[in-house]
């Protein structure tokens, strides 16, 4: 028995050793980003009328609101630029059009003073209409410049009340302009409209939406966004595709966002040298009401139209985005000077839109293009489709083949002792 235990442990120690040994990478390759600027949140504030209601544990909407944005205050991360804006706090009268433009910067967007901001937000008081979308639209101008991360927190317990300026569509008209702004959304009410408002907000921008009934859950959902504008992201660059390829604009490696409208293609090109791979992917978000059945593709051609390798992907209405890739290897050569092979990547979509459903701005894309150093051999992804898991393989059925060999081996030396004694 314990020569067993004993051959047991010699035999895990080896396949260990084996797949340790091959598992260990080559050689990584360094992160090379952008220097950014510093975050900035612009925290969004409903003071309308409706915020005296006295149902959030015991205690009204505003002073639930109050309390958890001095502990957000408390908290903010120093690097994190902040400011606050209301909207419905200073019109108390019944004229439409005035309460629809009753939105203003409480503490403006930089480096924060929590003395001062707190001071500003105790002096609240619930006071007129809900002007969602004038405020979002504000929130983007408190925010703009820059190249950091930016994040828009708004905080209501009612629906707009300043149609036919649709929120949800502000959001996308946001979102079309290409500057990388989530929006995330926090409603007060467990409200079913309000949640399809806040809901088509969020998702417009990659936001998301909370329903919060409880102190606790507000503070923490709001700490929780403003220390997530902290952490370091990739911001996409905006380009503007082409209906053709000869047009198009040239990309190099890098993540990119655009606008597709509804059925169009659009084209990017992109330079490849020979023994260099181009790797590709996109991902387009139905951010409206679209048809049951859709698709995406993404194809490399050549100037002249001629399809190189596509990626496909079709959903029916279970996801809100869909997403899809390819690989283009090419061929190595012994000419030093050979010029780079100009590919052009086409993205098209077969999403329809709903009964009503506007089709402008386009459906939000983010394309990802990486050209790197080609395959070496027939090893290699491109020529078998496993890559480099071709030699980890190998290496197991080897550590499998010579365990094989060592256990028959200690058996029948064993057998051989036993016959003997």
């Amino acid at each position: 028995m314990i020569t067993r235990q004993r051959l047991a442990v010699g035999v895990c120690a080896l396949l260990a050793a084996l797949t340790a040994g091959i598992a260990v990478p080559a050689g990584a390759v360094a992160d090379e980003t952008t220097p950014q600027d510093a975050p900035k949140v612009d925290l969004v504030l409903d003071v309308s009328g409706s915020m005296r209601a006295r149902d959030i544990d015991g205690d009204s909407r505003m002073a639930a609101a109050k309390q958890a944005f001095n502990e957000v205050l408390d908290a903010t991360p120093e690097q994190v630029q902040l400011g606050i804006r209301t909207l419905g706090a200073n019109y108390p009268g019944n004229d439409r059009r005035t309460g629809c433009k009753d939105t203003a910067q409480l503490y403006p967007v930089g480096p924060l003073n929590r003395t001062d901001a707190k001071t500003a937000v105790a002096t609240l008081q619930p006071t007129g209409w809900t002007p969602i979308g004038p405020a979002l639209l504000k929130a983007a101008d408190d925010l703009s410049g820059g190249n950091g991360t930016r994040r828009i927190v708004l905080i209501t317990d009612g629906e707009d009340t300043c149609a036919p300026l649709d929120p949800c569509e502000v959001a996308r008209e946001i979102a079309a302009k290409g500057i990388g702004m989530t929006i995330d959304t926090l409603g007060l009410v467990p409200d079913t409209k309000l949640s399809k408002q806040l809901s088509c907000i969020a998702e417009a921008t990659g936001g998301t939406y909370t329903s919060v009934q409880h102190k606790t859950e507000l503070s923490g959902k709001v700490n929780q966004l403003v220390d997530r504008t902290a952490d370091k992201v990739v911001t996409p660059v905006a380009v503007d595709g082409s209906g053709q390829c000869t047009s198009a604009p040239a990309l190099k490696s890098g993540l990119f966002t655009d606008r597709e409208d509804f059925g169009v293609h659009r084209y990017y090109r992109v330079d490849v040298k020979p023994g260099q791979e181009l790797r590709a992917s996109v991902s387009v978000s139905d951010d409206r009401q679209v048809g049951p059945d859709y698709g995406v593709t993404l194809r490399a051609v050549t100037l002249h139209g001629r399809e190189i390798v596509r990626g496909e992907a079709t959903g029916s209405g279970r996801t809100d985005v869909l997403s899809t890739g390819l690989r283009y290897p090419k061929a190595g050569s012994d000419d030093e000077n050979a010029p780079a092979e100009t590919v052009c990547l086409e993205v098209a979509n077969s999403f329809s839109p709903a009964a009503g459903v506007k089709t402008s701005p386009g459906l939000p894309l983010e394309l990802t293009v990486d050209v790197v150093k080609g395959p070496d051999g027939a090893a290699d992804v491109a020529s078998f489709g496993l890559g480099r898991g071709w030699w980890l393989l190998g290496a197991l059925v080897l550590a499998g083949f010579l365990a094989g060999v060592l256990w028959g081996w200690l058996s029948r030396w064993r057998i051989a002792v036993w016959r003997t004694n």
